[in-house]
């Protein structure tokens, strides 16, 4: 090879390592399921969620949900009636509440099962008692739901006690109060273990409240402050998901299910475990085709060439 004076063989070299880190990076994507509360309160779905998200969907994360209800609701919330009651599981909504409740021994549980299946375990945190729960047992990533994004206390806990991954979504959140969440972690040290999720809160969400144009801005704003970007949809089908993938997301969170037609009101906007083993093998492999030539004319092209171009 002959090097040139002027340092082009270099640029080369360098622009090839670049666009080959970037690829990698555009393959380290992660799906999410998460089961919620769309087990019914019953360890046993929970654990035939875990397995099927994992050996049949092919996800990388499975997620559930910790609450003190308690703690959360006021009084009033917790002895109101659920507000849609064909859904409920409980006289109030604070029963309900109660009902879908794992303790932290069941959360071990299912930290485990995860494990066994070769997923990992994860849990949307609601207070701070559930926060301090679940941050004894050390999984790899805590979530912070859109609901609770303000609960600055709760995330200074976080901060301070927990070593992990904090994954934070932003629905029903102003640009002025994502600046000061992101800002938050960043004086504190945190925001490079920090993952916001572009999100639109609402089950279901129709397509045009999905608005998958502030993916770009969010990231315009905030990826080079934080870890990573994700996309967390409450919508139908996965279409939405692969644009977001091609817009620049890394983690894709889905509500998931066994049954659809389950009680309860989360599984209306969730997957099943089809729609979720096809939105894992798209995004898998979509994001293999986000890639620019390597070269100009590819090995797999060359033989057609031969055989097919005219000149």
């Amino acid at each position: 090879m002959k090097v040139l004076a002027d340092g082009s063989i270099f640029m080369l070299i360098l622009t090839l390592k670049q666009e080959i880190k970037g690829r990698e990076k555009m393959k380290d994507i992660k799906v999410i399921a998460e089961v919620g509360c769309n087990h019914k309160g019953e360890m046993e779905v929970a654990h035939e969620m875990i397995k099927v998200a994992a050996e049949f969907c092919k996800v990388d994360i499975v997620k559930f949900q910790k609450r003190t209800p308690k703690e959360l609701l006021t009084i009033e919330e917790y002895n109101a009636p659920h507000p849609v009651p064909h859904n409920s599981y409980g006289k109030t909504y604070g029963e309900h509440r109660e009902f879908l409740e794992f303790d932290l021994d069941q959360h071990k549980q299912l930290k485990k099962w995860c494990e066994d299946w070769g997923v990992v375990y994860s849990t949307s945190v609601w207070d701070m008692t559930s926060a301090k729960e679940i941050t004894s047992i050390n999984p790899e990533l805590i979530k912070i739901p859109s609901a609770c994004n303000l609960k600055f206390n709760m995330l200074d806990y976080l901060c301070k006690e927990y070593d992990g991954e904090i994954h934070l979504s932003f629905g029903m959140t102003t640009h002025e109060e994502e600046e000061k969440v992101v800002k938050f972690f960043e004086d504190r040290g945190r925001a490079k273990d920090l993952v916001i999720y572009s999100c639109t809160s609402g089950y279901p969400v129709p397509f045009e409240d999905i608005c998958l144009n502030e993916i770009l801005r969010i990231r315009k704003t905030f990826e080079n402050r934080v870890k990573s970007i994700g996309f967390s949809g409450h919508h139908l089908g996965i279409a939405a998901d692969i644009a977001a993938l091609a817009y620049g997301a890394k983690y894709f969170e889905r509500h998931f299910t066994l049954d659809r037609t389950w009680k309860g009101t989360d599984h209306a906007a969730s997957l099943e475990p089809d729609g979720m083993r096809r939105l894992t093998r798209d995004l898998k492999n979509v994001s293999k085709a986000l890639t620019y030539k390597q070269k100009e004319i590819l090995d797999i092209e060359d033989t057609q060439r031969q055989k097919l171009k005219r000149f």
